[in-house]
C-alpha cells in the first residue's frame, strides 16, 4: 500500500490542476451569465449563494469563531467585494477573454510588491527580474488595441492589483482563522455587500430565462463552491507557493476555453503580450517551477 506521505503531493497536484479547470470555466459561465443579469446582481447572487452553500461545512468552526475574527473576516470580504467588483465589469466590459484572464494573473506577480510596501517584507530577486517582462507584456497587449488601454484592461489590471492586497492581507488573517470558515465569511460578505451595491445603482430584470439561470447555477456550484472546497483542500496538502505554480494555470485553461467556446484567437501581438506575461509568472516562481519538475 502507497504511503499516503508519498501519495499527498500527486493529490494535491491533481485537486490544484481540477481547481484552475474549474476556475477558467467560471470565466465562461460568467460571461454568458451577464447576457441576463447586470454585473454586481449576478457576482453578488453568486457569491452569496456559494458562501451559503459553503456554510453548511463550516457550521460548528464558525460557531466557535470569535466576533473579533469575524469582524476581521468579513473586513476582508469587504476589499473581496472591491476585487470582484472591478474584475467582473472588466469582464462586462472585455472583448477577448483569454487576454483579460493573462492581465488578471499580473496580481500573482504584485503580491510580493505589495508585501513590500505594506509589511516590508522583502521580495525575492526573481520578483524584480519578472515585473519588467509583465509590463512589456501588459504593454503589447495594449499596442493591440491601437496605442491605448482598453476601459476592460484598466479594470482587470485594476481588480489584479486589489487581488494582490488581497492575498497578502488573506495571509495574515487566516493565521488566526481556519481556511474554510474564513472563505464562507468572505463569500457571504461579497455576496451582501454587492447585492446591496447592485439594488442602489442597476437597474433589475423583472425576470431572468432559464439559460441564464442555469449560467448562474454553473457559477455557483461549479466555479465558486467546489472550486473553493477543493482549493482549500489541496492548498492543506502542499505548500503555499507550489500551490500558486499550478493555480497559475488557470489563465491559459481560460485563453483555450474561450477559443473553443467563443472562437477566440490571438494576433501577434496578444500572445506575445500573454506569452511574455505568463513567463513572468514562471520567472516570479521559478524556484518552486524547478521544485515541481525536479521532485521525486
Amino acid at each position: 500500500m502507497p504511503d499516503p506521505i508519498v501519495r499527498a503531493p500527486l493529490r494535491a497536484d491533481l485537486l490544484l490542476l481540477l481547481v484552475t479547470m474549474l476556475a477558467a470555466s467560471g470565466w465562461i459561465f460568467s460571461k454568458e451569465a451577464l447576457n441576463g443579469l447586470p454585473p454586481l446582481l449576478f457576482i453578488g447572487s453568486r457569491f452569496l449563494l456559494a458562501g451559503l452553500v459553503l456554510a453548511a461545512f463550516a457550521g460548528p468552526a464558525l460557531r466557535r469563531i470569535s466576533w473579533r475574527n469575524l469582524l476581521a473576516g468579513a473586513g476582508v470580504g469587504v476589499l473581496f467585494s472591491g476585487a470582484l467588483t472591478l474584475w467582473i465589469l472588466g469582464l462586462y466590459h472585455s472583448h477577448h477573454l483569454g487576454e483579460s484572464a493573462f492581465i488578471n494573473s499580473l496580481g500573482i506577480l504584485l503580491v510580493p510588491v505589495m508585501a513590500r510596501l505594506l509589511f516590508g517584507d522583502r521580495p525575492p530577486r526573481t520578483t524584480w527580474i519578472a515585473l519588467p517582462v509583465a509590463l512589456i507584456g501588459f504593454g503589447l497587449l495594449s499596442l493591440n488595441a491601437g496605442f491605448r488601454i482598453e476601459p476592460g484592461q484598466w479594470l482587470i489590471a485594476g481588480s489584479a492589483v486589489l487581488f494582490s492586497l488581497l492575498i497578502n492581507t488573506n495571509s495574515r488573517v487566516v493565521r488566526r482563522l481556519p481556511a474554510l470558515p474564513l472563505t464562507v465569511l468572505q463569500l457571504v460578505t461579497v455576496g451582501l455587500v454587492l447585492g446591496l451595491a447592485s439594488l442602489a445603482v442597476e437597474p433589475w430584470p423583472s425576470r431572468v430565462d432559464g439559460i441564464t439561470l442555469g449560467w448562474l447555477a454553473a457559477s455557483v456550484l461549479l466555479a465558486s463552491t467546489l472550486r473553493f472546497f477543493l482549493q482549500v483542500h489541496a492548498q492543506g496538502l502542499t505548500t503555499p507557493s507550489h500551490a500558486a505554480v499550478i493555480l497559475m494555470l488557470e489563465a491559459v485553461w481560460t485563453a483555450l476555453l474561450a477559443a473553443a467556446w467563443y472562437g477566440e484567437t490571438m494576433t501577434v501581438l496578444q500572445l506575445a503580450g500573454c506569452g511574455l506575461i505568463f513567463a513572468a509568472l514562471l520567472i516570479n516562481r521559478w524556484y518552486w517551477v524547478r521544485k515541481l519538475f525536479t521532485r521525486r
